[in-house]
């Protein structure tokens, strides 16, 4: 999976990445999903010991394009995994209150606490995306941001916070076959906004902004992984695999109790 991991310092161009591509796997969607139940098996093993061990933290940024398949990964990767240790933030349009503060104020709130992982549905990333690219910001104060944003991740990352970023990559002609799924189906016209396709108009803008947010912020302490997600199964089977190495590289193991037992017997 490193060949998707955007390097520090690499100048991206998305087009140079193809969202069709399964890198080293061998097999197809068959033994694709094979492996994610294997792997969703060992990470709720393992969310399980960092829950128990309650030393580390973990979150886990997902960004894409409308349709680009934040939900459906979360509900695969999470499938069969203790609620009680796993907790999903998003960020919708700002309260007065949070708009009265500083625009990372409240997503620090939300970062994980000691066994816990946290997985933002979209993010702080949306202040260079979303508000660069409708011009509700100067680009000066965008291009500040980068700096601001890889200084807040690297607090996170000096007191005890594991970040992993994955930019879920599709391709226009994807979106269109997803919307248009959407529409087509009664039961989904719910996730249906006409203004997704105002949005889709804006299609080069924001793959500009992406461009830039990869290239600017994939840092040692916080790369990016750019998953190649045209092919849903690739998509959870890069995140699987990925989270779980990263939480076996923690070390982790269940803690010893406090308590004396010596000689106690359950009756």
């Amino acid at each position: 999976m490193k060949q998707h991991i955007v390097k520090p310092g690499s100048k991206i161009k998305l087009s140079e990445w193809d969202p069709n591509n399964t890198g080293n796997f061998k097999g197809g969607k068959e033994e694709g999903l094979v492996e994610i139940a294997k792997l969703n098996a060992k990470l709720s093993e393992l969310q399980e010991v960092l829950y128990a061990e309650h030393k580390h933290k973990v979150l886990v940024v997902l960004q894409a394009m409308d349709t680009g398949g934040k939900d459906g990964a979360i509900r695969r990767v999470f499938s069969g995994i203790n609620p009680q240790g796993v907790r999903i933030a998003n960020f919708k349009a700002p309260t007065a209150e949070e708009l009265d503060h500083d625009y990372l104020w409240r997503v620090h709130k939300m970062t994980p606490g000691k066994g816990e992982i946290t997985v933002f549905n979209r993010s702080h990333y949306e202040d260079v995306l979303v508000v660069r690219v409708h011009n509700i910001v100067p680009l000066e104060v965008v291009e500040k941001r980068y700096d601001q944003i890889n200084a807040f991740e690297k607090h996170l990352a000096d007191n005890g916070t594991t970040i992993l970023k994955f930019y879920l990559h599709i391709d226009k002609d994807e979106q269109k076959e997803r919307l248009q799924a959407r529409f087509d189906d009664p039961s989904k016209h719910w996730k249906f906004r006409l203004g997704d396709l105002q949005e889709r108009k804006l299609w080069p803008e924001y793959m500009k902004a992406f461009e830039d947010v990869l290239s600017k912020t994939s840092t040692e302490h916080a790369p990016w992984t750019i998953v190649p997600a045209n092919r849903k199964w690739y998509r959870d089977l890069v995140i699987c695999t990925m989270l779980v190495k990263t939480l076996e590289d923690l070390k982790m193991s269940y803690p010893t109790s406090d308590e004396d037992l010596t000689g106690v017997v359950v009756e």
